[in-house]
């Protein structure tokens, strides 16, 4: 008997997952992992005596820096040992969509005190990131609101090494509760459990608009001024890759008396790199920035919200021989905008236009609002739009509401082409933050078959709807 791919697909399923996907090809695979992720529960003390409990990838949070080599396929295990089945996204990776590691894209689950096993293909040198691609709906410990994050280094083959130390900067915030604009907070408690001891509360959500804070935050899994700081010595050139592993906060981060030269956005290097003092990150993008070491003393790299950084965004910056309370002063420096970046370069010719209508509403019976794209939100029996492969299609946005979305395109990268009429050429992303009732161009051209999933990176909005499925053919 001749099996298709779909009956090798699900025997890998029944066999602990255990499959080979390598040129369009199954085989058996064996021998030892390469990358082996351990999905478990742990208490994550982000300050002295505050702990958070949460799931992580090996113990910690954030996990450890994957190391992956230009050009080579990488053996992956994971191991699941929460009574919870777990999908792990490869962000920003170009792989096939059955390891994608989303449940919208048909991709093989990681089974409750389970493990599955893979192969993912060659890669691109860049800055990427895995994290857990579970929907979170009402319970604000799943997802991206756990410690579930690690960064992905694709290291280039030959690395010119032009910086003296290269330090991997992540942050994220913890405790989520629900908030409005008359209730301080709710607590840490699902929402479905707060309703049934408040049946008032169940009214009265379907008429707010509900968002998420938070208590605490971090950097590298330290609140500011808990764990080592950051050594360095006057005259060294950092080479600082920054990641937002929020849920659903977009960040501003500055280091006073420092100036970063921006080198790469989401891993790959930018037209034209730029001098900026604040680095703007939507949720799950990355930055790479060059900083040089020239104003000793001991300063805090950290928010450059007040509340936020109060709550522990931020890490200590220590010059060699200097001691000392950490300074902060707030950066006078130019707002944020891809453009700086741009190589100002005429885009290709395009095969189609997509518009992309941003706008939200209340759903019926829903206690939150829905978030819409043209008018629809995203429904599960919904047909997915087809795509072809190699054909340049443009992705028009129009965000007509008044939040923020970093909005993320699985398996492909693609390119920026305008920003609120302001040609941004030149551009590689997988992520990027449409300003409130802003306008944005994006031209993709997928090479990788298959479902493809679109969202927006704000955990809350992607489980209020905000996404599309996409057929690449």
């Amino acid at each position: 008997m001749t099996l298709t791919r779909r009956d090798l697909f699900s025997l890998a399923l029944a066999t602990g997952g255990e499959i080979l996907l390598r040129r369009g090809s199954l085989e058996a695979l064996s021998g030892r992992p390469d990358v082996t992720l351990r999905i478990a529960r742990a208490q994550i003390e982000i300050a002295s005596g505050h702990s958070i409990a949460t799931t992580v990838y090996n113990g910690g949070a954030p996990g450890p820096v994957l190391h992956l080599r230009e050009g080579r396929s990488v053996h992956v295990e994971i191991v699941n040992e929460t009574d919870r089945e777990e999908y792990v996204h490869w962000h920003g990776l170009i792989v096939p969509a059955r390891v994608d590691g989303t449940q919208e894209e048909n991709s093989l689950p990681v089974p409750a005190h389970g493990r599955l096993t893979y192969v993912l293909p060659p890669q691109r040198t860049g800055v990427r990131y895995v994290h857990s691609h579970a929907m979170a709906r009402q319970d604000l410990n799943r997802g991206t609101y756990s410690g579930q994050f690690s960064f992905v280094y694709v290291e280039p083959r030959n690395n010119p090494g032009r910086y003296d130390q290269e330090l991997f900067i992540s942050t994220h915030e913890w405790e989520p509760y629900l908030t409005n604009d008359e209730l301080e907070e709710q607590s840490f408690e699902p929402i479905d459990q707060q309703v049934r001891e408040q049946p008032a509360l169940a009214e009265e959500m379907k008429h707010e608009h509900w968002e998420i804070g938070y208590k605490s935050a971090s950097i590298n899994g330290k609140a500011l001024g808990h764990g080592e700081p950051l050594r360095v010595k006057e005259g060294q050139r950092l080479l600082f890759h920054v990641l937002n592993a929020s849920a659903t906060e977009n960040i501003r981060l500055s280091l006073p008396g420092h100036r970063f030269l921006v080198v790469a956005l989401d891993g790959n290097a930018v037209p034209r790199p730029a001098l900026v003092d604040i680095l703007e990150l939507g949720v799950g993008e990355r930055v790479d920035a060059v900083v040089e070491m020239q104003t000793p003393g001991v300063w805090i790299f950290g928010s450059n919200d007040d509340v936020l950084r109060d709550r522990g965004m931020g890490i200590v910056v220590e010059y060699a021989g200097k001691i000392g309370p950490a300074n902060w002063t707030d950066p006078a420096g130019q707002d944020w905008d891809y453009s700086l970046f741009s190589a100002g370069l005429a885009p290709e010719k395009i095969h189609a236009t997509m518009p992309m209508v941003i706008s939200s509403a209340m759903g019926n019976g829903n206690r939150f609002e829905q978030w819409l794209i043209n008018g629809r939100t995203h429904s599960g029996i919904d047909k997915p739009t087809t795509l072809k492969r190699g054909e340049r299609c443009r992705f028009a946005f129009q965000n007509k509401s008044d939040d923020a979305h970093p909005l993320h395109f699985h398996r492909t990268t693609f390119e920026m082409v305008r920003i609120d009429g302001r040609p941004v050429t030149g551009l590689r992303k997988d992520v990027f933050l449409l300003k409130p009732f802003g306008s944005a161009e994006v031209d993709l051209a997928p090479t990788e078959p298959g479902l493809m999933l679109f969202h927006c990176h704000n955990q809350f909005h992607m489980d209020s709807g905000f996404k599309r499925v996409f057929n690449v053919v």
